[in-house]
């Protein structure tokens, strides 16, 4: 699942509805090329430490930092689960964490019925 497609997932299973995706520039190397955009403005968990907490707040999401290791455990319509995004000294934990918050989401949004 590329970037896009984890935003989307991660979105429907916060009940986010978005309009678009844009085009916005990040940091060369961070890998991420775009954002959602929602009502009137951007939201990109993935970039944004408040989008990402928010997230993981209005999913009840359990952020659990051990030393190599990002976990996120989850509670959803798909049962209980845990998510790794792993991390080094040469990684940001700090995105580490928030693709593990988008993940486990996404997950969730996955196993949500249209």
């Amino acid at each position: 699942m590329n970037d896009r497609e984890l935003l989307e997932m991660a979105a429907k299973a916060a009940g986010i509805k978005l309009t678009s995706w844009q085009n916005v520039e990040y940091p060369k190397n961070s890998g991420i090329h775009g954002a959602l955009y929602c009502m009137s403005h951007y939201w990109n968990p993935l970039t944004d430490d408040s989008d990402a907490l928010r997230l993981a707040v209005k999913l009840r999401l359990e952020i659990e930092r051990s030393k190599h290791s990002e976990c996120v455990v989850y509670v959803g319509e798909v049962g209980a689960g845990q998510l790794f995004e792993r991390s080094d000294e040469k990684t940001d934990i700090f995105a580490a964490t928030r693709r593990a918050i988008v993940r486990a989401a996404a997950e969730i949004g996955r196993a949500i019925k249209e």
